[in-house]
């Protein structure tokens, strides 16, 4: 059984125990048990993700952040994926440096602005990024479905934090 497959149960299995060590570790404040419960939450699905996406065969968690968001064809200046990917500038420039080098992606001037640079998709990493999307499509599948019907909204909420 494949990590992705063992995913609902695993994660329902998380919320039950998030709930009952947060029970159990509250000091009585609801703010302190939520960020508990939604850093735990993210540690696991993070995680999960990160066994899909991992060397050898993907670029990393950081770096899958990165390659996602330039699926899109559209080009994106470094300032923008770094914010989407969630990591420092200086970071992000290791990042990127690294899936240039494995030719996954590649810099050019902005056409508007040539004092931008713009990170784009190579071939390759278009290949690999639809190898792997579909399996990390899994992981967050099994995350709508183990927050049930109300997915759509506890998302939006999260969203808005």
């Amino acid at each position: 059984m494949t990590a992705t497959a063992s995913l609902p149960r695993t994660l329902l299995e998380a919320t039950a125990v998030t709930a009952t060590e947060s029970r159990r570790e509250s000091c009585g404040t609801g703010a302190a048990d939520a960020a508990v419960a939604l850093g735990r939450a993210a540690y696991r699905v993070e995680r999960r993700i990160d066994e899909v996406v991992r060397p050898p065969d993907g670029p990393g968690l950081d770096a899958w952040r990165v390659l996602h968001l330039l699926a899109d064809d559209a080009g994106h200046p470094m300032s923008e994926i770094a914010a989407h990917a969630m990591v420092p500038a200086p970071t992000l420039t290791k990042i990127v440096d690294r899936l240039a080098d494995r030719g996954l992606v590649y810099r050019r001037a902005d056409d508007a602005d040539r004092r931008r640079v713009l990170v784009l998709l190579a071939d390759r990493g278009r290949t690999l990024h639809d190898e792997l999307a579909p399996r990390v499509a899994a992981v967050e599948r099994a995350v709508h479905e183990a927050l049930g019907a109300d997915a759509a909204t506890v998302l939006a909420a999260l969203e808005r934090l």
